[in-house]
């Protein structure tokens, strides 16, 4: 008689009869015929050990199981100096193993000129990398972007502008590449939420987030892209440390963590595609219930005033 447990193994979708069953070995793989294998997936106690051995490797070392581990990877990038480190690393890595990331940067409209010539440079440098550019959906412009949102949104409505300029943007690319995995510029040494952070992140979305540099300093960044010539922003020889949108970006003074100078005076340390998706999910239900309320009262006006 067949044990309970083992009949219900064979009746779940995995271990199902099928013609293809009869030449393969019975266990789901790559090269199985079964469909609906699962995306890639972390146990919390798989992800924990990982971790911890993942923290004794260097950032090469870590890109390369990433090569060989993470399908669908890309790397997110606004070219500062830790996503342009990783950039050269990966242009170094010889051997089988595919080394092509394709690289996902989110042009807001309000980069500094500087940081948009950088792009142009870095393109020449590696001339086979995939570029791949996220604008605010369905604008082109500046000035389309403030036709439309109006002046300043980032003082006028801070959460909405992160969402419409960075994390919509970054969420639309992610469904459009079909991205599984991201290679990240993010340090504990950055400070802030940062201080504490694992090589490898898991997101609401089950995004896996992996953060090669994380035990770096910025001297050790720095240090490598001077050792090896990479080209950086030239914003960090004026006193910035770390580099965003023009009007959120000052240059630090000394002693001072290297994204003090990011929303100076404000409480904020993120621009929104490393916060919660609960967080924007609810900001846009909270927006669209605002919309409502106020055409309900426009409509109760506009009757009163017939009635009048």
């Amino acid at each position: 008689m067949v044990p309970a447990n083992i009949l219900s193994m064979m009746s779940s979708p995995i271990y199902e009869h099928s013609p293809e069953r009869d030449v393969e070995s019975g266990y789901a793989s790559g090269s199985s015929s079964e469909a609906g294998l699962p995306d890639v997936f972390f146990s919390k106690p798989h992800l924990k050990f990982i971790n911890q051995q993942l923290q004794k490797l260097e950032p090469e070392e870590i890109l390369k199981w990433c090569l060989i581990s993470l399908p669908s990877l890309y790397q997110t990038t606004a070219f500062g100096l830790t996503g342009l480190v990783t950039v050269d690393m990966l242009s170094k890595i010889s051997g089988p193993v595919q080394s092509q990331v394709d690289l996902i940067f989110l042009d807001t409209l309000y980069h500094f000129s500087e940081t948009l010539s950088l792009v142009d440079r870095v393109r020449r440098r590696y001339p086979h990398l995939n570029l791949h550019v996220y604008k605010p959906q369905g604008i082109e412009t500046t000035e389309q972007f403030e036709a439309k949102y109006g002046p300043k949104l980032w003082e006028t409505n801070d959460e909405l502008y992160d969402w419409v300029a960075k994390v919509e943007p970054a969420q639309r690319a992610y469904a459009e590449l079909q991205v599984k995995a991201v290679l990240t510029g993010r340090r504990r040494s950055q400070g802030g939420k940062r201080g504490d952070l694992d090589i490898i992140e898991v997101d609401e979305a089950g995004l896996i987030k992996v953060n090669p540099l994380a035990n770096w300093s910025f001297k050790d960044v720095q240090k490598y892209i001077q050792d090896n010539d990479v080209p950086y922003n030239e914003l960090l020889d004026r006193g910035y440390k770390s580099v965003g949108d023009w009007h959120s970006t000052q240059p630090i003074k000394e002693g001072e963590d290297e994204r003090a100078g990011r929303w100076k005076g404000q409480a904020k340390t993120e621009c929104g595609i490393h916060n919660k998706r609960s967080r924007y999910a609810q900001f846009l239900q909270e927006q669209e219930e605002k919309k409502k309320a106020e055409a309900l009262s426009q409509a109760l006006e506009s009757g009163l005033r017939i009635e009048a």
